[in-house]
């Protein structure tokens, strides 16, 4: 098994950053380019992977109270993972990821994994940016 964790520390409220991560209908905003999020019957959800054009069964759940998002393959139990977001003072945010592969066959390696996470939540911060900006203005 491998873990993969990376954070990020985002200029906005706690609430407004766990907002924008669990929107399902923008999840491709921040995810990975390669990665496209499809709802269907809370809590399932089909991911569709572009480099190998696979579907696959996924399980996505939003935790709001505790600002949470957990994720992962249904069938499979290939992959798992959480994002969690927390206040740090002041208006801002930490928003950490984590990533477990369970079958050594679908880690795609520590450079990159680091790679897209490190993507991914500056991409996310862009959109949290892009939301607060508009809102206020």
């Amino acid at each position: 098994m491998a873990e993969y964790e990376r954070s990020r520390t985002m200029p906005a409220q706690p609430e407004h950053v766990f907002d924008q991560a669990a929107n399902v209908t923008q999840l491709d905003t921040w995810l990975p380019d390669a990665l496209h999020v499809a709802p269907e019957e809370p809590p399932a959800v089909t991911v569709h992977e572009a480099g190998t054009d696979q579907d696959t069964a996924a399980l996505l759940r939003a935790r709001p109270d505790q600002m949470r998002l957990e994720w992962g393959t249904r069938e499979q139990g290939e992959y798992a993972g959480w994002l969690q977001v927390a206040g740090i003072g002041s208006g801002a945010s930490e928003v950490t990821v984590h990533l477990s592969f369970f079958d050594e066959r679908h880690d795609p390696g520590e450079r990159a994994v680091a790679e897209a996470l490190e993507g991914s939540l500056r991409r996310l911060e862009e959109q949290v940016r892009l939301r607060t900006d508009n809102a206020a203005g």
